[in-house]
């Protein structure tokens, strides 16, 4: 019971409050030290992979390496272009989470409560350069041209060392990235609730709300995934809220009777929406969030 109790205690320190540009106030749980390492062990061991698996293939196009040079060329190349891209693409789409994120269940927020931005992402992963990289790739090229000692390698495992463990000594679990970028990791532990909240609102029920497509092109992609936890977390004061705002960003004046009524339009609102971006999707408009006009 006492260990369970002090998961517990743990778990409600990593509570934080996101407040919305809408002002609308979402609960998130930080991600553990323990689970953001695991995350980059994971993306570490399919970069690693798939720097082997490319080599390998070279080796059967180009009919065998009768020298190292091609290697090392291939190596360094793909080497490059992983620790630069790889998690700056991942993180940039609609999941904002690398494939080790995603397997743990974490993403990255902006710590403003406002749309992950592009700056953001490739700022926080190009300080991973400064963090681990560049480091590293220092001592073994120290190694290979033989001016390597004791002390140098105490240095940058050192220096490493700092940036790795600098989540374990803040109480918002964040990376010197994630301090210059303004973001949270944070889990994105939920069960997938959105084929239950459209089987739950059929078309006779979102056609009873007669929703224009000027009404469901308010919102983008961003705002119907913030939309989808809040109905999941179904708190009343902020469905009440968010039903609020929605209201009078598209135009009803009904203020709604109870929160009930409110999570019912929100419900519905949110199953038609979906849909509506779904069938822009098919004819290549995507909507990424409010300020898109593309879509």
């Amino acid at each position: 019971m006492a260990d369970a109790r002090d998961a517990a205690a743990k778990r409600e320190r990593r509570l934080r409050e996101l407040v919305t540009p809408e002002g609308v106030t979402l609960h998130l749980r930080l991600a553990s030290a323990g689970s953001r390492a695991g995350a980059f062990t994971i993306d570490a061991v399919i970069m690693l992979v798939t720097l082997i698996v490319l080599t390998v293939l070279a080796f059967f196009i180009i009919g065998g390496f009768r020298t190292a040079g091609p290697a090392a060329i291939i190596w360094l190349l793909g080497f490059f272009l992983l620790r630069n891209f790889y998690f700056t693409l991942f993180e940039s789409g609609t999941r904002a989470a690398t494939p080790g994120k995603r397997m743990l269940k974490l993403r990255v927020v902006a710590r403003d409560g406002g749309r992950l931005t592009g700056g953001a992402i490739l700022a926080r992963n190009l300080m991973r350069e400064v963090e681990v990289f560049l480091p590293l790739i220092f001592l073994l090229t120290a190694q290979a041209e033989g001016f390597s000692n004791r002390w140098l390698a105490l240095c940058g495992f050192g220096w490493t060392a700092i940036f790795l463990f600098m989540p374990l000594f803040n109480r918002d679990r964040l990376r010197a990235g994630d301090l210059i970028a303004g973001t949270w990791v944070v889990e994105n532990e939920r069960p997938k609730i959105a084929p239950d909240l459209l089987a739950a609102n059929d078309s006779a029920r979102i056609d009873a709300w007669g929703f224009t497509p000027h009404e469901l092109e308010t919102y983008g992609q961003f705002e119907i995934q913030r939309l989808e936890d809040v109905l999941h977390r179904d708190d009343p004061d902020t469905l009440t809220t968010v039903a609020g705002v929605i209201r009078r960003k598209i135009g009803r004046r009904d203020q709604g009777g109870s929160w009930s009524d409110d999570r019912a339009f929100l419900e519905a609102y949110y199953a038609a929406a979906r849909l509506h971006l779904e069938r822009r999707l098919l004819f290549g408009q995507r909507k990424r969030d409010k300020f898109d006009s593309t879509g």
